[in-house]
């Protein structure tokens, strides 16, 4: 008995170790996510490029999407799964509020400084690699950490994006090409979302058995 007991409280004490260090990894892209929303939305602002500016206000709401993660976690599987819905609303927020600046962009854009777009989304694609490699080993640890990556991966996805369009910009002369990456990014913002709302809604039916 005394060995069981022992066991138990070894699991408990490495689950608690855990927790531990998804909280420590969380504060820390949270803390890169809201750096990098100052730097790279200044950057879109000097470069009136819409793509950057569309990456930027992505960080800002993944460093919010970060703080609603360390809410829920040690708050058990009702409150992780609330985080993953809130999180999922917020990227698709951003998702239509790019489409609307695509929308702008078309009637009075102009084209970009592709030496800012390349500057800034170099780092940005530095950060976000960071963040992802910090949580990596969690991704499959619970819907609210998985949430949570999702939204880490998309952001290298956008960056890489942005890149692109950089180099385009640069060789065309024309503003298209930062006009098809906001797009692009917002087909990625609200697809994500819809996964995400998805696995958080069958997270909350999970904790709320009684209300299915």
């Amino acid at each position: 008995m005394a060995d069981d007991c022992c066991a138990k409280k070894g699991d408990t004490i490495a689950a608690l170790a855990r927790k531990a260090d998804q909280r420590r990894v969380l504060v820390i892209v949270m803390a890169i996510n809201f750096a990098m929303f100052i730097a790279e939305f200044g950057g879109g602002l000097a470069a009136r490029s819409t793509a950057l500016m569309a990456d930027s206000v992505d960080m800002f709401g993944d460093g919010v999407v970060y703080a609603l993660s360390l809410y829920a976690l040690n708050r058990g599987p009702r409150w992780e799964a609330g985080a993953a819905l809130a999180k999922g609303a917020i990227i698709l927020v951003f998702g239509l509020a790019v489409i609307v600046e695509i929308a702008d962009k078309i009637v009075n854009g102009v084209p970009p400084s592709s030496a800012l777009m390349l500057g800034f989304g170099t780092l940005a694609l530095a950060a976000n690699l960071t963040c992802l490699a910090l949580l990596w080993r969690f991704r499959s640890e619970n819907v609210n950490m998985a949430s949570t990556f999702e939204c880490s991966r998309n952001d290298v996805a956008a960056n890489l994006g942005v890149l692109i369009a950089a180099g385009l910009v640069g060789a065309t002369g024309k503003a298209w090409p930062d006009i098809a990456v906001g797009a692009i990014i917002a087909v990625i913002f609200i697809r994500s979302a819809l996964r995400v709302l998805l696995s958080g809604g069958t997270a909350w039916r999970d904790a709320h058995p009684g209300r299915r």
